[in-house]
């Protein structure tokens, strides 16, 4: 699948930076973009790269309270921290940085300007990879996220006439604060495909969490244990997301793809490949043709191993986005970048070798003495019913 797609990137995203110890890295940022140009998909047809614009208070003000705003902008000249610290700011996830509410607002500008082209169909994809940042909450910042730009592009969304709004979140941590914003929203459905909050930040994100009382079916949590791998991720990936999406029917798919579910990721607990990944990318792909004409805003998220890892997961979902897949070797002039910036030895291949194929789900509860498939089983219980699924029918 091909369509024109927006590409929102400016190298002025590198400044979202919470210092040279965080593990939130800039460095993965610039080496996606520039394995991505070296490999040619910034050069497809139909690929516009355009730079963002910063989002007003007015955009900020949909999700976030304006004091908070406020406060963010005076944080950096807080030398105390005192005022900051009730806001979230200056912790050791989230400490303060120069010019943090300009760098912040440019990350929301930037996915609200993905999410206006898909709207207005002047594209029919649009990516921000300096997006995803989905733990800000409405009146504090939380888990490296200032301002909640998935939330703030759904609201923009909304906003413009948007009455169904589908959010798949794949990152490895709950995405609380999209699911807080739209929490008694029936118009907005938020999935969250995430480690269990029993082993991982922000430690929410249960399956017994279906959204508001005027909402409940609209927030999906699947919770998946330590360890899970890809043909379990996929398995469940494939169990819950396409029915309750189908259920649902979205006019327009918002994406987070935080690669932080790898293997090699120093965060988290789960064993996925870049394989894996991208073979979630595609279902994701095909699943906004076949539900909303096309209409997909992709963003990124967590990744925290910025050379063997985000570059090549992104760089899949670039490639993917713009319609056709990548593979192969890594080009050597990457790899010398990669390992002088990075000091680590790049990777030398676009995949880990590893299968991403995945039992699909038969129906039932699946088998209990598997953990996945328990997640699988509670997930389904909790929401199926509220959506008028039935949560023992197989896939589909």
């Amino acid at each position: 699948m091909s369509a024109s797609t927006l590409v929102v990137w400016d190298d002025v995203f590198t400044t979202y930076d919470f210092g040279p110890t965080h593990p939130l890295r800039p460095l993965r940022l610039e080496l996606t973009m520039a394995l991505a140009r070296q490999l040619g998909v910034l050069d497809r047809p139909g690929v516009t790269v355009k730079a963002p614009h910063v989002a007003g208070d007015d955009l900020l003000e949909l999700v976030h309270d304006p004091l908070y705003v406020a406060s963010v902008r005076r944080a950096p000249d807080d030398i105390l921290g005192r005022l900051s610290l009730r806001w979230g700011l200056g912790t050791g996830d989230n400490p303060v940085f120069p010019r943090m509410h300009e760098a912040s607002a440019m990350v929301t500008g930037a996915s609200v300007d993905a999410a206006r082209a898909v709207w207005e169909g002047t594209h029919e994809h649009a990516v921000n990879l300096s997006g995803g940042l989905h733990h800000a909450m409405r009146d504090r910042a939380s888990g490296f996220c200032i301002y909640d730009d998935p939330a703030v592009a759904i609201a923009w969304l909304l906003q413009a006439g948007a009455t169904k709004v589908a959010y798949v979140d794949v990152d490895v941590h709950h995405g609380d604060g999209v699911e807080a914003a739209f929490w008694d929203d029936p118009r907005v459905l938020t999935v969250s495909m995430h480690e269990s909050g029993r082993t991982l930040f922000p430690g929410t994100g249960f399956p017994d969490a279906v959204g508001g009382a005027d909402a409940a079916g609209s927030n999906v949590n699947v919770a998946l244990p330590m360890g899970t791998d890809d043909a379990g991720w996929l398995r469940a990936f494939d169990a819950v997301v396409p029915p309750v999406l189908r259920a649902f029917g979205p006019q327009v798919m918002v994406t987070q793809h935080g690669c932080d579910t790898h293997a090699l990721d120093p965060l988290a607990h789960l064993l996925m490949s870049v394989d894996g990944q991208r073979t979630a990318y595609a279902a994701l792909h095909a699943l906004a043709h076949e539900l909303c004409g096309g209409k997909w805003v992709a963003l990124g998220g967590g990744g925290y191993e910025p050379v063997q890892v985000v570059p090549r997961a992104w760089t899949h979902l670039l490639a993917e986005v713009t319609g056709a897949s990548v593979s192969g070797a890594t080009p050597g002039d990457w790899r010398d970048l990669a390992s002088e910036r990075g000091r680590e030895f790049a990777p030398t291949a676009m995949s880990d070798g590893k299968s991403s194929a995945f039992v699909p789900w038969e129906g039932g509860t699946g088998d209990p003495d598997d953990q996945v498939d328990r997640a699988v089983a509670e997930t389904r219980d909790h929401v199926f019913p509220l959506l008028g699924l039935d949560p023992l029918a197989a896939r589909g």
